[in-house]
C-alpha cells in the first residue's frame, strides 16, 4: 500500500463527502477510491468512515486521523515548494467561512487584498448564518462571533461586538426614546427570526441576565432586512453592533437602551492546524488578524476597556468549535 496515496485519497473522501466526488477530483474510478480506503482501514485496524447509502461521515478515530493526515500532506507540499524555491509564495485553494453580513462587510475586502497579494491562491468563501463544521466541511479558516466551546482547533481573538437596539431618529422623534425595558413594550419592534410570533430579547440588569419577550410587528429571516426596516423609521430592531456601525456613524440609526446591553461577544479567527498550518492558511490568518484588530467598529466596547487592549495583553489563544 502506498501510504501517501492512501492518505491523499482518504483526505479527499473526507473533504468531498463521498467516494464518487473524491473519484472525480482524483480522476479515478469510485471502486479504486473505495479499495484504497478499505485497505487503509485494514492496515490501521480501525474504522475511519461510516458509510451509508446517502452519506459518508468520519468516525471519531477518523476525524483525528483526518486532521493528522491533512497536516502531514500540507507539510509535504510545503517541503516540495521549499525544495523548488517557491516556499515564500502560498498557492492552492483556501476555503474560509463567516456570517453573511460580516463576510460581506469585512471578509470580502480581506479576500480581495489576499488574492491580490498572493496570485497563486484561490479562495472559496462560504458566508452562512449557521455554525459550519470546520472538519466535516473542509474549512481552512473560519470567523466566529460569540463564545467558543472546547475543541482541538485554534482561535485568535481579533475584536468584539455588542448586541444592540437601534431605531431611526425619525421614529424616536415620533414615538419617543425608551429609557427602561418596561417602556420598550409600548414600542414597535422588528425582529430577525423564523416563523415565531414572539421573540425573546436578552439584556443585562444590575449585572444579571434578563429575558424580555417582545411581540414584533415585523419579523424577517435576514438581518439586513430587519436593519433596513429600522432605517426606514418603522420601529426598533436588535442587531450586532458591526451590522449597524455605518448607519450609526451616518446618523441614520441611533442606539437605544445601551445601559442594558449584555456583555460583548468575542470575534475569533479559527483554524485547525495551529503552528502546523499551511502557508496559505497562515498568510490569510495573519492578514485577518492585522486588518480586523485595526477596525474601530470591532474593537470598541461599551465599557472603558477595548477589545484591542485585551487582545494585546496576550489573551489570544482560545479553543474553538468544529
Amino acid at each position: 500500500m502506498d501510504r501517501l496515496q492512501a492518505m491523499t485519497t482518504f483526505v479527499t473522501v473526507a473533504e468531498t463527502g463521498g467516494f464518487s466526488a473524491a473519484a472525480r477530483k482524483l480522476d479515478v474510478s469510485p471502486s479504486v477510491v473505495s479499495r484504497i480506503v478499505t485497505e487503509l482501514e485494514e492496515h490501521l485496524g480501525v474504522r475511519l468512515l461510516t458509510r451509508t447509502t446517502r452519506i459518508v461521515r468520519l468516525t471519531e478515530t477518523g476525524t483525528a486521523y483526518f486532521e493528522n493526515c491533512r497536516r502531514i500532506l500540507g507539510e509535504i507540499d510545503e517541503a516540495e515548494q521549499s525544495a523548488t524555491g517557491i516556499h515564500a509564495a502560498p498557492r492552492g485553494l483556501l476555503t474560509i467561512t463567516a456570517p453573511v453580513l460580516f463576510g460581506a462587510a469585512y471578509v470580502t475586502p480581506l479576500a480581495v487584498e489576499y488574492l491580490e497579494r498572493y496570485p497563486e491562491v484561490g479562495l472559496n468563501c462560504l458566508f452562512l448564518d449557521r455554525i459550519v463544521n470546520v472538519i466535516d466541511e473542509g474549512i481552512d479558516v473560519a470567523v466566529r462571533i460569540g463564545a467558543l466551546p472546547d475543541s482541538s482547533l485554534q482561535a485568535i481573538r481579533v475584536g468584539a461586538v455588542r448586541r444592540v437596539l437601534c431605531a431611526a431618529p425619525a421614529y424616536l422623534q415620533r414615538c419617543g426614546t425608551p429609557a427602561t425595558l418596561d417602556e420598550l413594550a409600548a414600542h414597535t419592534t422588528i425582529a430577525t427570526t423564523g416563523a415565531s410570533n414572539s421573540v425573546d430579547w436578552r439584556f443585562a440588569v444590575d449585572g444579571r441576565a434578563r429575558s424580555l419577550r417582545t411581540q414584533p410587528r415585523l419579523t424577517t429571516t435576514t438581518n439586513d432586512a430587519s436593519i433596513a426596516a429600522a432605517v426606514s423609521g418603522f420601529g426598533i430592531a436588535q442587531a450586532l453592533s458591526y451590522q449597524v456601525a455605518h448607519h450609526v456613524r451616518a446618523g441614520t440609526l441611533q442606539l437605544v437602551l445601551e445601559a442594558f446591553e449584555q456583555p460583548e461577544l468575542p470575534i475569533n479567527v479559527v483554524h485547525r492546524e495551529g503552528r502546523h498550518a499551511t502557508q496559505k492558511a497562515r498568510a490569510f490568518v495573519d492578514l485577518a488578524i492585522e486588518r480586523l484588530r485595526a477596525d474601530p467598529a470591532l474593537n470598541q466596547s461599551a465599557g472603558s476597556h477595548s477589545a484591542t487592549a485585551r487582545a494585546a495583553s496576550g489573551e489570544d489563544r482560545l479553543t474553538a468549535p468544529r
